[in-house]
């Protein structure tokens, strides 16, 4: 098991508004673990925690409304979760990771596409460290989260950017 760094992991998100730009936004609370054998990667699975009261957009008033009901609903559904169910790979490396995200109480699958993935022996502490990135895509109407579609645009672009710890 390979505990994901806080530290040195955050989950960004990207979302059209009134179809002219992109409001980006970060949480700034993820945990979770990543399991792998330390030989083959073809044992990777990833499992992540995202605190979605921990979200920040650089708007106070935005995140507050973020945090309600029209969007994530934090006091009833305080944790969106991605449990990996398959990894394809490209030759050696991970490619993309198939897996449940639960957001707002409902699991639907989504893909993550790795832009990169590594392990090494961390310099400083002599551990042994994986991390990479994961983007993907998905309707938030297809958690129930509706509220001003299409002003507020319905595509969410979800990057997990990870470092985790041999345990």
């Amino acid at each position: 098991v390979w505990k994901i760094d806080s530290a040195h992991t955050n989950a960004d998100f990207s979302v059209r508004h009134l179809m002219i730009s992109n409001v980006k936004g970060h949480f700034s609370k993820v945990s979770g673990n990543v399991d792998y054998d330390g030989k083959d990667l073809k044992s990777l699975k990833i499992d992540a925690a995202i605190e979605v009261a921990s979200v920040e957009t650089g708007e106070k008033g935005r995140d507050e409304h973020l945090k309600g009901a029209d969007f994530f609903d934090a006091a009833k559904f305080p944790t969106m979760t991605f449990r990996s169910t398959k990894v394809h790979f490209a030759g050696d490396l991970p490619a993309s990771v198939d897996g449940t995200l639960t957001l707002v109480g409902v699991s639907k699958p989504v893909t993550l596409t790795f832009e990169r993935f590594k392990c090494a022996q961390n310099p400083f502490n002599k551990k042994d460290r994986c991390g990479g990135n994961a983007v993907g895509k998905f309707k938030r109407s297809d958690f129930g989260m509706k509220y001003a579609i299409p002003a507020v645009g319905d595509e969410v672009t979800l990057s997990i950017e990870f470092e985790g710890d041999k345990e």
